[in-house]
């Protein structure tokens, strides 16, 4: 058996913004346990959020985390999957370039 390769946050430069209208910012709430978290999104509620299997060992989210969320088009809950989370200087960025607000 190979050995796993994990990237880090520096091979992670580039920035990415969300690519459809579903797509959405959101602010990481809680850790519940396992892949699973709550997100504040930018539309005021408050989903259940599941970290997808490409970001589950490679990129560890802890809480006020700023997120990329997909909500779920089915279903009662409001759930969604974790697109991508940002770092702390590219959240610094996407404020300076008004991407999300200054109090988000």
């Amino acid at each position: 058996m190979g050995k796993r390769q994990v990237k880090n946050e520096s091979a992670l430069k580039e920035i990415r913004l969300p690519e459809t209208d579903e797509e959405m910012f959101g602010r990481v709430i809680k850790m519940l346990g396992g892949e699973n978290l709550l997100v504040k999104c930018q539309d005021k509620i408050v989903r259940r959020g599941r970290i997808r299997g490409k970001l589950k060992r490679r990129v560890w989210i802890r809480d006020n985390d700023v997120v990329i969320i997909a909500p779920w088009t089915f279903g009662k809950e409001e759930k969604g999957d974790i697109l991508w989370r940002y770092t702390l200087s590219q959240v610094e960025w996407l404020k300076q370039n008004k991407h999300i607000p200054l109090d988000f």
